[in-house]
């Protein structure tokens, strides 16, 4: 599969943050605050995709004459861009930088799927475009790599001067799965390998590859921690997640979501690596604890492992030790559990500590943010803010609901980031 770059002169990577205001290029409406239902510029709108930035503190919505950029908290648009020529169906934010990756989506003709354009929102132009002879299925983007994904190839260039560095075979991957790691130190890439529920994890900065057989049946979903160093996985039966140390390969810890089989829709790790998130067509966001200790934890040994020379001193998460948390709550398991290995699996399984139920008509996606918050975005326009009790569980209070676009039900895509 064979691909065309084109570039703008005096290319740069990423720099300091923006705040999306500068004159525009294309018809702009001009920046507003928060949506509300039945707005009269939402009634003909249709929602193509939503997606985290990747702190989470922010997502964007590609729509299908335009994008939109919202901060969660406290919840506000902050930016948008309505296009007379069509609408996006990817919109690929780099944290908070004016720098963005749009595939074209809807009715748009002049950004067809088969092209990536990188625009810089700051300068009001375009600084490179990526085109192939197939859709694409995912952009993601570093402080280094801008990563394309095809159906059953992934693309990864250099951020600085878009030269190709990496070409990346997988299994056929209609979903477009594949993680960055965003820290300092580490440099990893998650995808699905060429065997059926194997995953693939590249370690740049070790210039290690690391195969991990995950599943027996195909990757539905995944994410990364953000130093890459966990991998959380779910597969086409939607039933159990499990969590691998990507250095290694081994499996640290295993969740059940539920019986019954589910398309899984996002996973999230919580920035202090002690929760798991799960949303799927089930219509519930299940909340679980993990049993894995983050060494440094104080500022000293921090600093000993952000000096250490070693990829596995580098980061928080890197020392990875079985822990049942002292000063959180643990998860559900059944009272036969002490005969593992006598009854079926499920008698032993770690089930949610934690539930919130959402409406099942449409896709979410779903991160953590502070303290103990978790956050939702449906494909319907739907925000949600919830919060859990880290000690007891049972089902999550919701602190907020904004519906920030009158959204037409027929969604394309969805990312984790």
């Amino acid at each position: 599969m064979s691909s065309q770059v084109s570039t703008s002169r005096g290319l740069h990577p990423p720099g300091k943050l923006g705040t999306f205001e500068s004159p525009p290029m294309w018809p702009l409406s001009a920046p507003t605050g928060q949506g509300e239902a039945g707005s009269s510029d939402d009634q003909e709108i249709r929602l193509l995709s939503v997606s985290w930035n990747q702190d989470f503190g922010c997502f964007a919505a590609g729509t299908s004459n335009g994008f939109r950029i919202f901060n969660c908290e406290p919840f506000k648009e902050t930016f948008r861009r309505d296009l007379k020529s069509g609408g996006f169906g990817i919109v690929e934010m780099l944290f908070r930088c004016n720098i963005l990756a749009l595939v074209g989506g809807g009715s748009n003709t002049q950004y067809p799927p088969n092209k990536v354009m990188i625009w810089d929102d700051h300068r009001s132009h375009c600084i490179g475009e990526f085109a192939f002879r197939s859709d694409v299925r995912a952009v993601k983007l570093g402080k280094d790599y801008i990563v394309i994904v095809l159906e059953r190839k992934i693309y990864v260039y250099n951020f600085t001067d878009l030269k190709l560095l990496h070409q990346i075979e997988t299994q056929s991957n209609p979903k477009g799965l594949c993680c960055l790691s965003h820290h300092s130190n580490t440099s990893v890439l998650a995808c699905p390998g060429v065997h059926q529920g194997h995953v693939r994890v590249e370690h740049f900065g070790l210039k290690m590859t690391r195969m991990i057989s995950a599943h027996d049946s195909h990757i539905s979903c995944m994410t990364l921690t953000m130093d890459g160093l966990l991998l959380a996985t779910a597969s086409m039966k939607g039933t159990l997640i499990r969590i691998f140390n990507t250095m290694d390969g081994t499996r640290l810890q295993e969740v059940r979501r539920g019986l019954d089989k589910a398309d899984i829709y996002s996973i999230a790790l919580s920035p202090n690596v002690q929760w798991l998130a799960v949303s799927s067509d089930k219509g519930t966001v299940h909340i679980f604890s993990l049993r894995v200790r983050v060494a440094g934890e104080d500022a000293s040994n921090e600093q000993r492992c952000l000096e250490g020379p070693r990829m596995d001193h580098q980061n928080s998460s890197s020392s990875i030790d079985p822990l049942i948390q002292t000063n959180t709550g643990s998860n559900a398991s059944s009272s036969l559990s002490f005969m593992k290995g006598i009854l079926p699996k499920y008698f032993s399984s770690e089930w949610s500590f934690a539930q919130f139920h959402l409406p099942e008509i449409t896709r979410y996606i779903v991160a953590f943010g502070t303290q103990n918050n978790v956050m939702m975005v449906g494909l319907d326009g739907s925000f949600y803010r919830c919060s859990f009790d880290q000690v007891n569980g049972g089902q999550m209070l919701q602190k907020e609901y904004v519906r920030f676009i009158k959204a037409d039900l027929t969604p394309l895509r969805t990312s984790a980031s």
